[in-house]
């Protein structure tokens, strides 16, 4: 079982390499450097990966989820305060939303995780050096950060953002890398055969397609959608062909 799930894997990644990238890295390049640069060396931001480096990986979420869900936050961030906001505040909330991509899925094995995640990321940002009220922001995103779950508005602008900035990185995810990544990783410990997976293949991408209406930054209104297209078409593709293959065994 392990190893038709590994075949599937290089299946969706080769696939993937004959689609283009989705247009935000191409068009935003500059930004999402930047934001990847601090992630590199921001002290804080490296401690905080090496909490979630010992939880291992969680449902599929783990250290790459949580990384590129920390640099597209930054990215989205620096983006969307274009000129809006003073620099100290953007450098501060920069920071914020990168720790917010870390700690986002901390909980991810547990019902209502987006809940609990928030209530241990405000645990452990207590011995970071973080006032309280950005402590409490990084809280208020990650609690916020679920689809099809109701939202209240933020009285702070500048937490409306970074609630908005994390939500949207994290649902890039569900484009290319849900076909690439994630998928496999969630059933990789699974029993289930892949025959199996397929049956329920074709009602998570409806679900997948749902996202696209979602997108909360003007960032991600422009560009999410072009993120879940291309990992439809990845989708498409490759139930196309483990279908043929499974077509042919029968």
């Amino acid at each position: 079982m392990q190893a038709e799930y590994l075949e599937a894997k290089r299946l969706s990644q080769k696939i993937a390499a004959e689609i283009a990238p989705p247009r935000f890295y191409i068009d935003k390049q500059g930004e999402v450097e930047a934001s990847r640069k601090l992630f590199k060396s921001d002290p804080l931001v490296q401690a905080g990966l090496a909490i979630v480096e010992r939880r291992g990986d969680l449902l599929g979420h783990g250290m790459s989820h949580a990384s590129k869900v920390a640099v597209d936050a930054g990215a989205l961030v620096i983006i969307e305060m274009n000129g809006v906001f003073a620099d100290e505040a953007s450098g501060n909330l920069l920071l914020l939303a990168q720790l917010a991509g870390i700690f986002h899925d901390i909980r991810r094995d547990e019902p209502d995780h987006a809940q609990k995640g928030a209530e241990e990321a405000l645990e452990i940002l207590e011995e970071f050096n973080l006032d309280a009220s950005a402590r409490e922001a990084v809280a208020k995103a990650i609690r916020n950060h679920e689809a099809f779950r109701p939202i209240g508005p933020l009285d702070d602008p500048c937490q409306q953002l970074l609630s908005d900035a994390l939500y949207d990185a994290d649902k890039f995810r569900w484009g290319p890398d849900n076909f690439t990544e994630t998928v496999w990783s969630m059933v990789s410990r699974s029993h289930l055969p892949l025959a199996d997976l397929m049956d329920h293949f074709r009602p998570a991408m409806k679900g997948i397609e749902r996202i696209t209406e979602t997108f909360r930054t003007e960032t991600g209104k422009h560009y999410g959608p072009d993120f879940i297209d291309r990992g439809l078409k990845i989708g498409t593709r490759l139930y196309a062909e483990l279908n043929r293959e499974r077509e042919k065994g029968r």
